[in-house]
């Protein structure tokens, strides 16, 4: 599904140059659940920007179901980020005057879906996070979980194969976590593609594989560098 080969990103910040990202490679599969930990500055938040087609490399290829993303214009990226990539943020990122339910249905009216369909498909994403009961609730009406669970709900109304979740227990306590890494867990069983980013170990270790990067290189689990940490 995901295939990166020897990426590169370099920033230049007034006279400093800092490489992100150092001629990394990776592959990911069909309904692989992998996590990327890191702590702040080792190129994580680059290489989340690289996957979720936010940002350009610049040198090296990431190809997406065989095509190259970095080739692709700003529309045609645009595409892929709606139909392919479901994103998960870390403080739910809903929008406070819109219902749980309007908040799963917009993007939905981004695509010009008609009513009805929009509905029964945000009802639908609702139901899977157990939250159809919450479905006129304000986020501010609703728990740290309840929201996350919401914006999950959000991410799956496309049907996107992948999901990619940016740090997305960071704002909650320990039992809730556990809560949302069993729903990815359940959503992964379902066939979603999940990429969790975080910096918690204990986080990261619930997922299949799990990727560190460090000062821009990444490190499968198994290897040396992962074993001594």
């Amino acid at each position: 599904m995901i295939q990166i080969k020897s990426l590169k990103k370099v920033y230049r910040l007034g006279g400093e140059t800092v490489v992100a990202l150092q001629s990394v490679s990776l592959d990911i599969q069909k309904g692989d659940f992998i996590s990327i930990i890191g702590p702040s500055g080792s190129g994580k938040s680059t290489f989340m920007n690289m996957i979720g087609c936010l940002d350009r490399p610049d040198s090296g290829k990431y190809l997406l179901d065989n095509e190259e993303i970095g080739r692709m214009k700003s529309s045609q990226l645009a595409t892929i980020r709606n139909e392919k990539i479901g994103f998960i943020f870390q403080n739910f990122n809903l929008i406070p005057k819109l219902t749980a339910f309007e908040n799963v249905e917009l993007p939905l009216i981004y695509r010009g879906k008609k009513v009805l369909e929009r509905r029964e498909t945000a009802l639908e994403a609702l139901e899977k996070v157990g939250l159809a009961d919450r479905a006129g609730h304000l986020p501010s009406q609703l728990s740290g979980g309840q929201q996350q669970r919401v914006a999950i709900a959000r991410a799956l109304v496309g049907h996107p194969p992948i999901l990619l979740a940016d740090e997305p227990t960071g704002a909650l306590d320990s039992e809730t976590s556990k809560e949302i890494l069993a729903i990815m867990n359940s959503l992964n069983e379902q066939g979603h593609t999940i990429i969790l980013i975080t910096h918690d170990l204990d986080v990261a270790k619930k997922a299949k594989r799990v990727i560190r990067i460090h000062d821009g290189q990444l490190y499968e689990n198994g290897g040396e560098w992962f074993a001594n940490s």
